[in-house]
């Protein structure tokens, strides 16, 4: 059973009528992604008052844009980052334990081409199941011929000497995320997607709070805080030059931006329930094929990114690299018209002191940095380890004096809402999304209107409303790109949902609904640059 049997609503009116009470938060943070909810969650669990304001979506920016795998880092190892790679095996465990209707375990194989391969990554990979302990989730392989034909069976066959067969997990980003809010907000924390920090305020030299704006409404609001957490992903450097500008003071950029691409092609393309993985490619790059939802997911790029686009475009050479790659290893090569949806994310790569362009140098490894003035900045790390980059926020707050003593973590064994109990039958995340997706509260999904009308492709009316009721969903791009997984398995598909879905909310929300730009953004995933 999840921490709480009945969950809240989201009611929008609400929402704002809460933030505009007159009142001083312990913490205020700012930033919807994986890290900001995970630092609200965790603050929310030991009884501080806690306000988080997103300008768009929860999750919209990276945090719905992973390549989907809850991992300890294979090629981290490879780098001979030992600390990075235990704490993730360690977090990657805890996910799998808190959220196992959202997160899961997905057995990956590397193919052997030549007769060194399977011996040289086999031994990494018999480290890598040393470093987890008692966390592994199942032991490495050597595979011959025959047995990796059958793991997956959709390989080129010519010249393959074997494989290695090791274990990782799998989640649904966005829909993790919206589970991290729905739980904070169930301990007490107050959550706004759309509501934009506008500025931040100052007294004497110190950092009391913030200023916000209603995207919605256009209405301004000025949040007190005792303390402000800056989690805004790869934009905390504006943040930064904003609390430096009010004590006169300069701020050197701290991330580097990386984008990643992901193709989407269906499951014929890579047969089975096993996860492909290319640890070294023509140009010394890895590359993934990953069942997911009903379909596979080809990636990823890793290449620098100078502006920060909400919706980034993939280059053409990426996408080509991609395909290229794919069609060495599959039976039947991913064309450009196979592809179903391409995505972009942008990750928040921790900038270094003399920064060569080359991102295989900067750090994956998170930050969190305190400014003269109090603002806390958190920046860096991945998906799997946000809870542990939310204890470390805590800690670094605590350390600065910035709240007194605080209770200790308590999220590495709290169960998130939805979690089924634990020995509970799941479905596995490779298989085509569906009320599994919601854990235990799939019986409250079912008793919503339309529960057995479907309005796209393994999306029901009542899912629609589920979204707008308890998931905060504001828009035909809410639902179908974050809560239903639908713009990113299929783009088409997408597009045709959109006016039944914009009905639905229409109806939920009280408000109309704008096809066109959802449209415009759907033709945007299913179009690959030239």
């Amino acid at each position: 059973m999840s921490e709480t049997a009945l969950p809240q609503t989201t009611d929008r009116a609400r929402l704002i009528e809460r933030l505009a009470e007159p009142r001083t938060y312990d913490l205020a943070v700012i930033g919807g992604g994986a890290t900001g909810l995970g630092v609200a969650l965790d603050a929310a669990l030991r009884g501080l008052s806690v306000v988080l304001v997103e300008s768009h979506d929860f999750a919209q920016g990276t945090s719905s844009r992973a390549t989907k795998l809850v991992h300890g880092g294979v090629r981290y190892l490879a780098q001979g980052n030992v600390s990075l790679v235990r704490e993730a095996l360690h977090e990657r465990t805890t996910l799998l334990h808190n959220a196992p209707h959202l997160a899961q375990p997905l057995p990956f194989v590397m193919p052997s081409y030549r007769w060194w391969e399977s011996p040289f990554y086999g031994i990494g990979l018999m480290m890598y199941d040393a470093l987890a302990g008692k966390a592994g989730l199942g032991a490495t392989e050597f595979l011959g011929k025959a047995r990796t034909r059958e793991c997956l069976p959709t390989i080129i066959q010519e010249h393959l000497w074997g494989g290695v067969k090791y274990w990782d997990g799998q989640f649904d980003d966005a829909r993790l995320a919206l589970v991290l809010a729905r739980t904070a907000a169930a301990q007490g924390a107050l959550l706004v997607n759309y509501c934009k920090a506008t500025g931040l305020v100052h007294e004497a030299g110190r950092l009391a709070g913030l200023r916000c704006e209603d995207q919605e409404s256009g209405r301004s609001f000025e949040l007190r805080a005792r303390c402000v957490v800056n989690a805004a992903g790869v934009w905390v450097d504006a943040l930064r030059e904003l609390d430096g500008q009010a004590s006169g003071r300069a701020t050197k950029p701290m991330v580097a931006p990386s984008q990643g691409v992901h193709l989407v092609v269906d499951r014929d393309f890579l047969q089975g329930d096993h996860a492909l993985l290319v640890p070294k490619t023509a140009d010394g790059r890895v590359l993934f094929a990953v069942p997911w939802l009903g379909k596979v997911i080809l990636g990823t790029t890793d290449t620098p990114r100078e502006d920060l686009a909400r919706e980034p475009e993939p280059f053409a050479d990426e996408v080509a690299f991609i395909l290229d790659e794919s069609a060495r290893y599959l039976q039947r090569a991913p064309r450009r018209e196979d592809v179903r949806s391409v995505w972009v994310g942008l990750r928040p790569l921790v900038k270094p002191v003399e920064d060569d362009g080359n991102t295989k140098g900067i750090s994956r490894e998170h930050t969190v940095a305190v400014s003269k003035s109090g603002l806390v900045t958190v920046t860096g790390g991945k998906w799997t380890t946000y809870r542990a980059m939310a204890v470390d926020v805590l800690g670094k707050i605590q350390q600065a004096g910035l709240l007194p003593t605080l209770a200790a973590s308590s999220t590495d064994h709290h169960r998130l809402i939805g979690a089924p109990a634990p020995g509970s039958a799941t479905v596995r995340l490779s298989d085509a999304p569906g009320a599994h997706l919601y854990g235990d509260e799939a019986a409250l999904l079912a008793s919503l209107p339309g529960a057995d009308v479907l309005v796209a492709p393994n999306l029901t009316e009542a899912m629609v409303r589920f979204a707008a009721r308890y998931e905060y969903a504001r828009s035909i791009e809410d639902v179908l790109a974050r809560r239903n997984r639908l713009l990113f398995l299929d783009a088409r598909a997408a597009a045709a949902a959109a006016p039944a879905v914009a009905r639905i909310l229409e109806q939920e929300l009280g408000m109309p609904q704008a096809t066109a730009p959802f449209l415009a953004l759907a033709e945007r995933y299913g179009t690959l640059p030239v």
